[in-house]
């Protein structure tokens, strides 16, 4: 009973234990659903999803949202194999070259909130619009296949038998949790979410913060749609599409508050992965996507309902 307790009170605890007791009863009533091969598979899906809510869940700590999380992922997976130099064979610098266009573009997003003062929202949503536009007609309608040895290996390494996507997973959710528990700059966040006047009169810079903030974002969403190239050898508009929401629900599923100024990655963790198991499930048992989408929404309604109700105590 404590640990029940102890798990209402604990978001993250919470999702965590969700996600072990769908993974039992699944293991226990379908078949090869625990199998060793796909639950690594589950988790080498939940790891672009993860990549992503990162910056996603930084900027949620920090009372924004980022709906340029997409379209950002799509330009990686697009222009990479575009701009990758032959003189390359590691294919090293175009991996690099393409996270600084996903961090160029996040640096835009901040500015347009810090300077312009446009609500990021706002500003994020008239990105991703203006990059799928761009996209469409750079790349027009055609796929773009990789041949980036970087990459290729990213998607399809097991080193050990474990994908490179979940290491890549395990390095990112260590960098963000010190980021956010173990680093200054992680309470500023936090402080500009919970009360961004207080922190203001406290000292907090919010221009540079705002800015610091909507970088990583784009960095990290850079960093899954390279994952996603990899995974799928080829990149195409819409590809980074479904990540857009999904990073979203992970990080309202993890009881990062969507209000801003209360949370943490550890929570967003087990979110991801809660919805690429939902999504498994919804597969075997034919579900359609309408009632897919009816359970995934009824599910995140149900938390954004308890997420406000603590907000008002």
């Amino acid at each position: 009973m404590n640990i029940i307790r102890s798990a209402f009170r604990n978001p993250p605890l919470l999702t965590f234990l969700l996600v072990a007791l769908v993974w039992v009863v699944a293991s226990l009533t379908l078949r090869g659903f625990g199998a060793y091969g796909h639950l690594r598979y589950l988790l080498e899906l939940a790891a672009v999803i993860g990549i992503a809510a990162a910056g996603q869940t930084l900027v949620i700590l920090m009372g924004g949202i980022d709906l340029s999380v997409g379209a950002v992922i799509t330009v990686t997976a697009i222009l990479l194999p575009l701009i990758s130099p032959a003189w390359d064979p590691t294919g090293l610098a175009g991996i690099a070259a393409a996270l600084a266009i996903a961090t160029t573009i996040g640096l835009m997003n901040g500015a347009g909130a810090a300077y312009l003062r446009v609500p990021p929202i706002i500003m994020t949503l008239a990105m991703a619009t203006f990059l799928q536009g761009l996209l469409v007609i750079v790349a027009g309608g055609s796929a773009v296949t990789v041949s980036n040895p970087a990459v290729i290996l990213l998607g399809q390494a097991r080193p050990l038998g474990i994908p490179s996507g979940i290491i890549l997973w395990l390095v990112v959710s260590i960098i963000v949790l010190l980021l956010v528990h173990r680093m200054p700059i992680g309470a500023r966040f936090l402080a500009l979410g919970a009360n961004p006047l207080a922190a203001r009169l406290s000292g907090v810079g919010v221009t540079r913060n705002t800015l610091i903030v909507h970088s990583l974002s784009g960095f990290f969403a850079g960093l899954a749609g390279i994952l996603v190239l990899g995974m799928n050898r080829q990149g195409y508009v819409g590809i980074g599409d479904p990540y857009l929401l999904t990073s979203i629900a992970a990080v309202v599923l993890g009881g990062t508050s969507i209000l801003g100024g209360r949370g943490t990655y550890a929570g967003t963790i087990p979110g991801a992965i809660l919805l690429v198991t939902t999504t498994a499930l919804i597969t075997v048992v034919n579900a359609s996507p309408g009632w897919r989408s009816i359970m995934f929404g009824t599910l995140i309604l149900a938390l954004l309902l308890v997420s406000g109700r603590e907000a008002r105590r």
